[in-house]
């Protein structure tokens, strides 16, 4: 589960859209109203939908969408961090993780289980204005949906205990040192949110709380959050796929219809807030780099302002043609710098950031004073037609593509529904900015940002106080909120549903739905590249991947990154144009394009509407073939990218990944990160780049996967002109090096101040393959730590609270693979971690599953296929398989065959050859004074290891 701070980027527009309806209602199930029912719109963007609500206030949602065999269930309650009270914080997103733990009629653990073995995902967010919960599943897997979101609305009270609460702080108290504590810069937005908001006001506080506030909490005070806010009024249901509103009103009725009202809920008022002066505040933190972040409070979601404060942050901060890339970034004066306008239901801010380079030799108050100067050079510019032209373009097109699934859509209604009261906005936010204008933008700009006061936080490394931007004139309001509460179970009122059925019977699922692999076509261009397309006409879209022979298995060790520098150079000038102009043309199309590199190639991914599709394949060819590569570009790409790799060291899990890696494959290119190495990288030149490009950066081989609502025809004359891109790269001559890694034996990485360790324990393991051994593997892994309810994940994390999240796996490519067990714990429970990965691993390895294990497996995996197929993305990576290993589609049908008909017997013998520790490194990453003599305690042998 995660939290956010943030509503959806896009606004959210008022009023009802004009084809709205009340017509008469048809028959329904008693205790349901229809309240309105919306067509697609004639000319526009917008989501159909039918909206009823019960008796008891439950506002219910349908969206048919029939083009695949699933749909998407989501519950959104309209409270967030934002209803909380002072001393309470953290309610909203600690009730997020208890929704999960079991209900009256549902076992604990068992939400995830169900809807796992249903072949479904799931998952909840909280932000300051709303809590979701959504499932997607199979299409026949509706009704049990529906009978789990009930039960935790009305029937979880009596299952919430006093060990769950615990359990569940102790899981709160990870999540906020893996999510804030441990990262760099982690606790920015809780600072700034202190000295911009008064004492008292809603976002003063973090969504996920102060620890404090949760520890003296009890599982009354909870409860009592829970009551309040839960009620079947303050909530929306939202269904969307393959269902019919006549088939879906019953089954709500029957499951909800009878949890009672809660109390009635209110509006919030708007609060925005101003600030008479700007107010500096400061951290030490373990960063490699100084941060500056500048933010001004501004509206609220919704104002008539929002719209041309978002354009502004465009022009300001947005993409390569905006003032601060042009003025810091591009200059090398900032490794990073951008601006954003978030907004929530109450209040919004406007925000600017920047890192500034090392080499620069500039402190955080000369970055404040290039940041205001860059203000009063947008004062002077003003603003272009462009700059209005390519914000409008590129909201059109991020609305379609928000639109190709059910989640994206079912999204959409829910939370438009729940700030808004009009599900469909869609139209109304791009007429809203549409309607945008030159002066608006420059009235916003006097409003709320010239000469008006913000909160200026600098952020430095440990020891560096001498470089923020100014001495700190505030300091936030110490609160004493008194020891642990006396809340009791007396001070709650509860209220119960009375049924006239047995809701302990869990509904047994319909028919399994038919589905099947996406038709596609296959044919090559003249250059060597396969094509193989796929249609998708539920937007008008088009989504390409090409995939060259290249990468970091390509390279050298002493070189290595040279594949992840030149896919960054080939998004820089060209001889025909600068990077900011083929950035603006982009912008002005709603069109990407993305360049990067894995291990075994070069990936250029392109997202198009499908009308723009030609005017951007030109521009993906100009990058292709005529890369400028300027020495000013190489050097300030070059720069950023140490910086970063600097950066990164501050992280415990890239530390932890990168030990792992050296450790299966030592000095190798194998062991090396594909983003380089502070040697490598400083060891590059520019022509190390061209000589790259001229010999690697070659079609023949590649393959090319397009997914459009395009006609085939049309689709391949689009595609034509990448026949211009000639050429042949040298054969692949991987040298997987002998496996000199020592099982049992910890290996310790440390990192000062580390309230969190990150563990890797594992071996180098099968290379990969569809339907082998591999395959196989992978099925036997789901059980141990392939899962949410898998063994180790509900040991460590569910049982012990000592993580966030553990999880075992399978990786590998043609050549090499690797087994790794991983999770970021509690610093206090690291070797009581690795003790039990150890101990969850050698029983597996000694028993293998359970008869009800393998069970659970097949039903999971097996209708997990009606979600593989739904959006273009998804049939990229999936058709993506079928190029790569040369397969038919029927490679789907051999893999369901295995997966209904592998034995016990065999997936134990996989379990014995595959996951026994004693062949496993052990890699932690953590203070090493503190860790060692725990770790040592174990009875392994310690040693340390430096990257």
């Amino acid at each position: 589960m995660k939290f956010t701070k943030l509503v959806l980027a896009m606004g959210l527009a008022a009023g009802i859209a004009a084809c709205s309806q009340q017509p008469a209602a048809p028959q329904l199930p008693k205790g349901v109203t229809l309240v309105t029912v919306h067509s697609q719109l004639k000319d526009g963007v917008s989501v159909p939908y039918k909206k009823y609500q019960l008796d008891n206030g439950l506002t219910i949602i349908v969206h048919e969408d029939h083009s695949d065999p699933l749909v998407h269930v989501d519950v959104t309650y309209h409270v967030g961090s934002a209803r909380e009270e002072l001393g309470k914080s953290g309610f909203a997103h600690f009730f997020e993780h208890m929704m999960f733990q079991g209900s009256e009629n549902v076992g604990d653990e068992e939400h995830f289980r169900i809807v796992t073995e249903a072949g479904g995902t799931l998952n909840g967010t909280t932000n300051s204005d709303r809590t979701n919960y959504f499932q997607t599943v199979p299409s026949n897997q509706l009704e049990k949906m529906l009978w789990l979101e009930a039960d935790r609305m009305g029937f979880l009270l009596d299952a919430v205990t006093e060990e769950k609460f615990e359990v569940q702080r102790e899981t709160v108290k990870n999540e906020r040192g893996q999510r804030v504590d441990n990262r760099p810069y982690g606790r920015l937005g809780e600072r700034v949110a202190q000295a911009l908001y008064p004492v008292g006001h809603p976002y003063s506080w973090p969504v996920i709380g102060y620890m404090d506030d949760l520890n003296r909490a009890n599982v009354n005070d909870v409860k009592a959050f829970f009551l309040r806010w839960y009620g079947p009024n303050n909530a929306t249901l939202t269904i969307g796929g393959a269902v019919k509103p006549q088939d879906v009103l019953p089954l709500v009725q029957q499951y909800f219809g009878s949890i009672p009202r809660g109390p009635e809920v209110t509006a919030a008022p708007k609060q925005p807030v101003s600030l008479d002066s700007s107010r500096y505040i400061s951290m030490e933190d373990n960063v490699h780099l100084p941060l500056i972040y500048m933010s001004f409070p501004t509206v609220y979601l919704r104002h008539e302002d929002e719209a041309a404060l978002d354009v502004l942050a465009q022009i300001l901060g947005g993409g390569k043609n905006s003032i601060l890339y042009k003025n810091l970034v591009k200059t090398q004066i900032a490794v990073q710098a951008n601006v954003n306008h978030p907004c929530a239901e109450l209040a919004c801010t406007f925000n600017l950031l920047a890192l500034p380079h090392p080499a620069s030799g500039k402190n955080l108050a000369d970055m404040e004073a290039l940041l205001r100067d860059s203000l009063a050079e947008f004062e002077q510019r003003g603003v272009s037609d462009d700059d209005l032209y390519k914000v409008k373009a590129q909201m059109e097109a991020n609305t379609i593509y928000g639109l190709q699934s059910v989640a994206g859509k079912v999204g959409q209604l829910a939370i438009n529904q729940i700030l808004t009261g009009n599900p469909d906005n869609l139209q109304n936010d791009l007429n809203r900015v549409n309607k945008v204008t030159k002066d608006d933008v420059l009235r916003v700009y006097n409003t709320y940002l010239k000469n008006k006061g913000s909160v200026v936080m600098s952020v430095v490394p440990r020891g560096k106080l001498d470089l923020i931007a100014n001495t700190d004139n505030f300091t936030p309001q110490e609160l004493d909120f008194g020891g642990p509460s006396t809340t009791s179970a007396d001070d709650l009122q509860v209220r119960r549903a009375v049924d006239t059925f047995d809701r302990s019977v869990e509904p047994q699922a319909g028919v399994n739905p038919a589905v099947t692999v996406p038709a596609y076509w296959q044919s090559s261009l003249d250059n060597g590249i396969k094509v193989l397309g796929a249609a998708s006409d539920e937007t008008p879209t088009t989504a390409m991947l090409l995939k060259l022979k290249s990468g970091l298995y390509y390279e050298s060790p002493d070189k290595t990154g040279l594949s992840s520098m030149l896919t960054a150079m080939l998004n820089e000038d060209t001889k025909n144009f600068s990077g900011e102009d083929i950035a603006l043309e982009l912008e002005k199309l709603g069109s990407y394009i993305s360049i990067s590199a894995s291990d075994e190639h070069i990936q250029l991914y392109v997202l198009s509407l499908s009308k723009n599709l030609q005017q951007t394949i030109a521009i993906l060819l100009e990058k292709m073939l005529q890369p400028a590569f300027n020495e000013d570009d190489f050097q300030r790409l070059k720069q950023q990218r140490l910086q970063g790799i600097q950066q990164s060291e501050k992280n415990a899990g890239y530390l932890a990944s990168n030990a792992f890696r050296k450790l299966m494959y030592g000095d190798s290119i194998l062991g090396q990160p594909g983003g380089g190495t502070l040697a490598s990288i400083t060891n590059l030149s520019l022509d190390d780049v061209k000589a790259y490009y001229h010999s690697h950066f070659k079609p023949a081989g590649g393959q090319l996967i397009v997914v459009s609502d395009l006609a085939k025809a049309e689709l391949q004359q689009a595609i034509a002109p990448l026949n211009q891109f000639s050429g042949k790269a040298p054969v692949i001559n991987v040298q997987v090096p002998a496996d000199t890694s020592r099982g049992s034996v910890i290996y310790l990485v440390h990192k000062d101040d580390s309230p969190q360790s990150e563990i890797r324990i594992g071996k180098r393991s099968l290379t990969e393959d569809i339907t082998g051994e591999y395959f196989k593997t992978g099925l036997a892994n789901f059980t141990i730590g392939g899962n949410f309810n898998s063994r180790i994940n509900l040991n460590l994390r569910e049982d012990k609270g000592y993580t966030y999240g553990a999880r075992t796996g399978f990786s590998a490519d043609s050549f090499t693979g690797v087994f790794v067990a991983s999770a970021a714990v509690r610093a206090d429970a690291t070797a009581a971690s690795v003790k039990e990965f150890i101990d969850e691993l050698s029983l597996f390895s000694a028993q293998g599953v359970t008869e009800p294990e393998l069970t659970f497996m097949r039903r999971a995996l097996n209708q997990r296929d009606a979600l593989k197929y739904e959006t273009p993305n998804a049939k990229l990576g999936f058709l993506a398989q079928i190029l790569q290993y040369d397969l038919t589609p029927g490679f789907v049908d051999q893999r369901n065959a295995i997966i209904a008909n592998i034995s016990q017997e065999e997936i134990n013998l996989l379990a014995k050859q595959h996951f026994d520790p004693k062949d496993m490194v052990i890699v932690v990453v953590g203070d090493s004074a503190v860790l060692r003599p725990e770790l040592e305690a174990l009875g392994y042998p310690v040693e340390d290891l430096t990257l």
